[in-house]
């Protein structure tokens, strides 16, 4: 019997293919690989050094200003956020910080500085990390606690829309990416824990921490 990594409820068996077996949870609708087929440390390490490159940091960069912008106009003063998972590079961070903001950064091979850890944030953005956590609940609970109430979680990573066609979808080859979500994983998330779905399509979602007293909460 396989748990579900993020609501811990009962898995069944979804699919398997030539490397993985792959479980799908009937309560948040999240697919996973069995945990069993994971990556050790260092070859993570190696896979993600292949993938850091220029071109990561462009599409990191146009994922993360425009986030900037919009929680400007919605929210007066400078703003402290968090890239989750990723590092930007000293150019991007000099132009965030001239525009009166302040980013702090975490990635768990090249920048894992705890002690961005002991305060909170006006948002937390993740760009193409959330296919990554094999302990997604920790991960989640994690990101709950570092968010300030009324912050922003801007999320970037290819929706699971087709589960008819999951064998076939290029995504989840890469033996990486352990952890698929779909809409309905957002909005389950939405409604038993502190947060509002704000959007979630293709490969963009956005949510927002309440400061509702009443919320329910994942259990764990």
């Amino acid at each position: 019997m396989i748990k579900c990594p993020l609501c811990s409820h009962t898995a069944e068996f979804f699919i398997q293919d030539k490397k993985r077996a792959f479980y799908s949870c009937p309560q948040c609708q999240l697919v996973f690989a069995n945990p069993q087929s994971h990556l050790m440390p260092a070859a993570q390490l190696q896979r993600y050094g292949r993938a850091n490159k220029a071109a990561k940091q462009k599409q990191l960069v146009q994922f993360i200003q425009p986030l900037l912008g919009q929680i400007s106009a919605q929210q007066e003063g400078p703003l402290t956020g968090l890239n989750f998972g990723r590092v930007l590079d000293q150019a991007s961070l000099d132009i965030i910080e001239l525009a009166g903001h302040r980013l702090n950064q975490y990635d768990p091979f090249i920048k894992s500085d705890q002690q961005i850890f002991n305060q909170q944030y006006d948002f937390i953005c993740c760009y193409r990390v959330l296919e990554h956590f094999q302990q997604p609940l920790k991960e989640w609970s994690l990101i709950t606690n570092l968010l300030k109430n009324g912050g922003w979680l801007a999320i970037s990573t290819a929706l699971l829309t087709d589960l008819a066609h999951f064998s076939k979808w290029h995504f989840k080859n890469n033996p990486t990416h352990v952890s698929f979500y779909q809409q309905q994983t957002f909005e389950y998330l939405a409604q038993n824990s502190e947060f509002k779905l704000l959007f979630a399509a293709k490969e963009l979602v956005l949510m927002q921490k309440t400061s509702k007293s009443d919320i329910k909460r994942i259990l764990i």
